[in-house]
């Protein structure tokens, strides 16, 4: 495995198990992961939390089982954020499509092996072009596993906003008519589950982000001060680890911009 680029703020967050541990419930208020009974796996958490994404890769397959969704989520955050060179990335995200689909048929009630199967298909779609993907079939396949994930736990935040901005995307790319047609996509349904999004995990600046793109998506200009508002919200977002930082530095890059 190359080298990859490192977490541009390290050493301002550092997580052992224990503090893993004491912050569980706040840290993972987005992907309603069970907290892990194993002292290992709360290690490999603590190396994604304190950004040591290619450490919580290696550790995550090497203990296997719950250490998969480690090194799922790592590889994501890090492909999303960090990762420069764009075959790299999707690369990764397909490594992990296809690893949380073995996941999904050893364990179909594993919630976060549907939903990072979804999101890593998500942002496979967006690189390629989601007009491509959608032509792939690969739209309707996130779609199902979003579903699947808020069936299986109502709660799952980051589900809700993912399946919100998947119904703001196709509408923004094929139009309402084409979009609620063909892949049931429709802009009430796409705010709601946004909206749900936020109010499950309110502190959530990603979940902010993605609520102002789909105004703009959906609703054009008239918006945009809405939109604005909300990623001014977001960068003001106090980050508690590694991931949180990297989702507010990009709305302060965005505000700039």
């Amino acid at each position: 495995m190359a080298t990859w680029t490192a977490f541009p703020y390290g050493g301002d967050y550092v997580f052992d198990a224990a503090r893993v541990k004491n912050n569980w419930a706040r840290l993972h208020a987005g992907d309603a992961e069970p907290l892990p009974q194993d002292d290992k796996v709360l290690q490999a958490w603590a190396l994604f939390h304190s950004g040591e994404f290619q450490k919580a890769v290696d550790m995550g397959l090497q203990i296997g089982g719950a250490g998969l969704t480690v090194a799922n989520k790592s590889s994501c955050i890090y492909a999303t954020y960090l990762e420069k060179k764009e075959r790299a990335r999707l690369d990764l995200y397909m490594e992990v499509a296809r690893r949380a689909e073995r996941q999904t048929q050893d364990d179909p009630g594993n919630v976060n092996a549907h939903y990072w199967q979804a999101y890593a298909l998500g942002r496979y779609s967006q690189g390629i072009s989601v007009a491509k993907a959608l032509a792939q079939g690969l739209g309707t396949k996130v779609k199902e596993s979003l579903e699947t994930v808020i069936q299986l736990e109502p709660k799952h935040a980051d589900a809700h906003m993912a399946l919100g901005a998947f119904h703001a995307e196709v509408i923004d790319k094929v139009g309402s008519l084409i979009g609620g047609m063909t892949y049931g996509a429709k802009k009430d349904t796409g705010l709601r589950l946004l909206q749900e999004a936020l109010q499950l995990n309110f502190q959530s600046a990603i979940g902010m982000i993605e609520y102002a793109n789909a105004m703009v998506m959906l609703d054009g200009e008239k918006m945009m001060k809405e939109a604005t508002r909300l990623y001014q919200l977001a960068a003001a977002a106090k980050p508690m680890d590694a991931m949180e930082r990297l989702d507010v530095e990009m709305a302060k890059v965005e505000l700039e911009d």
